[in-house]
């Protein structure tokens, strides 16, 4: 996890944004969250200048991402973070179309759930350019590059595809006959299926 910044100032900032976004996981995985706002322009802690968040949401394809964006906005709003909000309605391009937005909006940072694991590194190097953070939720990219990016939020999908494949040698009885085991991936090409695949018993 990289967590080194430049400028003491912004390192702060980095360090604030990455408290909420965890807040924001962890609220989300657990089905709620706390406040009812929706980003808004108050002052931060200590009368400061608010942080200005960029975050591109993957999409609204489950009850549990629609509770994790609830959980951004409202932990954005609690934490007097200014929210620029975008949904990319499960599509890679949007999300890429998003984050150049908040790159020319002069966003202090940008998160964003990737759509893909693959084909970030062109518009992450634009917002490194710009010297603007960025931080990865939930889902990871496949870069050689790992400068493109100050840190990763999310769980070991790895472990959680082990997990998985425990749970089904323990609990299922294969001496009776062969067993049919449907594989529930969800978004081909995201980090969560891909790593989870890896990990699962073939």
């Amino acid at each position: 996890m990289r967590t080194t910044m430049t400028l003491p100032a912004l390192s702060k900032r980095v360090a604030a944004l990455a408290a909420v976004t965890a807040a924001a996981l962890v609220l989300a995985a657990c089905g709620g969250g706390g406040g009812d706002g929706q980003g808004g322009g108050s002052e931060a802690a200590g009368g400061e200048e608010p942080i200005t968040l960029g975050f591109s949401q993957v999409g609204a394809e489950s009850g549990w991402r629609t509770a994790n964006t609830k959980s951004v906005q409202d932990s954005a709003a609690e934490a007097g973070i200014e929210l620029q909000f975008s949904d990319a309605q499960q599509k890679q391009e949007n999300q890429i179309k998003a984050i150049r937005s908040f790159i020319q909006q002069r966003v202090d940072v940008i998160a964003f759930s990737p759509v893909v694991e693959s084909g970030w590194d062109t518009v992450l190097m634009e917002a490194k350019r710009a010297n603007i953070p960025v931080i990865l939720t939930d889902r990871a990219v496949d870069s050689a590059d790992t400068t493109l990016y100050k840190t990763f939020l999310g769980s070991d999908f790895i472990e959680e595809g082990k997990k998985a494949g425990q749970w089904l040698l323990e609990n299922v009885d294969a001496s009776a006959g062969p067993v049919n085991i449907v594989e529930l991936q969800g978004t081909t090409g995201s980090a969560p299926a891909i790593d989870r695949q890896e990990a699962s018993p073939r």
